[in-house]
């Protein structure tokens, strides 16, 4: 009997192990899935039909369906430059300077990947529709609160996740990883909290 328990204490542990690391390499993904550039995440097989399982699984749960990782990349931004996660508590400053592609946006949803109901109906900006400067840099405010400018709100969610979205890119070295357009990503800066 006291085998018995063991064998299945063994599987439960080993069960709740394997179910951990599966849950968490979904979620997070890895070193060998993921690329961390400062507060975006990217995950390098997206739109790769020859995915590894855990880029596959992230992407059905997320409900996404990525065009080729060599015409679009994705970067997901969950965290402030301290690495602090970002809440509507608090506005956020996201400075960038031109980036080379055919067309990029930059929106923000809440965590469950929806976009946030306002008032302006201000969801995204693009290329095409952001105010610049005379240099092409461009600045862009999170705030709950409307602002002068680029201002994108962000209602009262808890946590907020900022999507760019780079078609066309121009600025790709041989490796996957290490694009020469990742030197050059906005920064996502805290200006104050309530």
């Amino acid at each position: 009997m006291r085998s018995l328990l063991k064998l299945i204490a063994a599987f439960i542990v080993a069960l709740s192990l394997g179910l951990g690391s599966a849950w968490h390499m979904i979620a997070n993904g890895s070193a060998l899935t993921t690329g961390k550039i400062g507060p975006w995440t990217i995950w390098y097989a997206a739109g790769n039909p020859n995915a590894d399982p855990y880029t596959k699984a992230y992407l059905a749960r997320e409900g996404r369906l990525p065009i080729t990782s060599t015409s679009a990349l994705y970067y997901y931004g969950r965290s402030d430059d301290a690495g602090e996660p970002l809440t509507s508590r608090c506005d956020y400053v996201i400075d960038g300077e031109p980036i080379n592609a055919a067309w990029w946006s930059l929106a923000v949803y809440d965590n469950s990947g929806r976009l946030i109901p306002n008032n302006a109906a201000r969801y995204s900006f693009n290329r095409t529709d952001i105010i610049r400067s005379p240099n092409g840099r461009f600045r862009i405010v999170l705030a709950s609160t409307a602002r002068d400018g680029n201002w994108l709100p962000t209602g009262d969610r808890e946590a907020l996740v900022v999507l760019l979205r780079i078609y066309g890119p121009r600025e790709f070295n041989d490796a996957i990883k290490g694009r020469l357009i990742e030197e050059k990503l906005p920064t996502i800066r805290k200006d104050g909290c309530k």
